[in-house]
């Protein structure tokens, strides 16, 4: 894939090291030159000076081929405005912008820009590791939603995954059972020795747990 990174501060750079280790094409762009001393010298990566809203600077980085682009500077605006313009206007397919206000990444949120917000995420993250929690998460989508990982407790074997659902805050995606795993509808029910995935809103954990009996 051809990625074009805008902002080659660490996060920027570091994610230029991690999509050149998979093989992927990538472009950064920067205001400062001197900013691309962080990329890692043993993975090529083409850089671009320049605002990383700009159309002629978004050409020469190559916009029109791009299948993706990520706005990790450290201005909400100048990620914002890059990624819509990516988006609306050059329709690249994939694009996320890094956000430093939470409110603003809810705000873009729901107007279709994928946004990850590192504040929401670390305080969440940081509230796990002090707290004492019986999920256990294996994934985070964005900052805002889990993957948790549970073993059914007595109470529900016999009960349906619906019992288990909070519409737009918790879903079963997948049951692992006697070796292997698949995806349950709402009428599945629990066996004793299943283990579940449920995708959540980090805020919905404290739910989850009260229907697993964990609360």
């Amino acid at each position: 894939m051809r990625i074009i990174i805008v902002g080659c501060g660490r996060m920027g750079a570091a994610l230029a090291r991690t999509l050149g280790l998979r093989g992927h094409a990538v472009t950064v762009v920067d205001t400062d030159p001197t900013a691309f001393e962080r990329l890692d010298t043993a993975i090529h990566c083409a850089t671009v000076v320049g605002v990383g809203f700009d159309r002629e600077v978004l050409l020469q980085a190559g916009i029109r081929r791009a299948d993706g682009l990520a706005a990790v500077t450290a201005s909400d605006e100048t990620n914002v405005v890059a990624a819509r313009l990516a988006g609306q206007v050059f329709h690249v397919p994939r694009v996320v912008a890094r956000l430093y206000d939470p409110g603003k990444a809810e705000i873009y949120h729901r107007l279709g820009l994928q946004t990850i917000a590192p504040v929401t995420w670390g305080i969440n993250r940081i509230a796990d590791l002090l707290s004492y929690s019986q999920l256990d998460p294996i994934l985070s989508l964005g900052s805002d939603v889990d993957i948790v990982e549970v073993d059914i407790p007595p109470q529900l074997v016999g009960r349906s995954v619906k019992d288990l659902t909070i519409p737009t805050e918790a879903h079963i995606v997948s049951i692992s059972r006697g070796g292997r795993t698949f995806l349950p509808s709402l009428g599945t029910v629990f066996q004793a020795g299943d283990m579940v995935h449920v995708a959540m809103l980090a805020a919905s954990a404290d739910r989850v747990k009260a229907l697993l009996g964990l609360g």
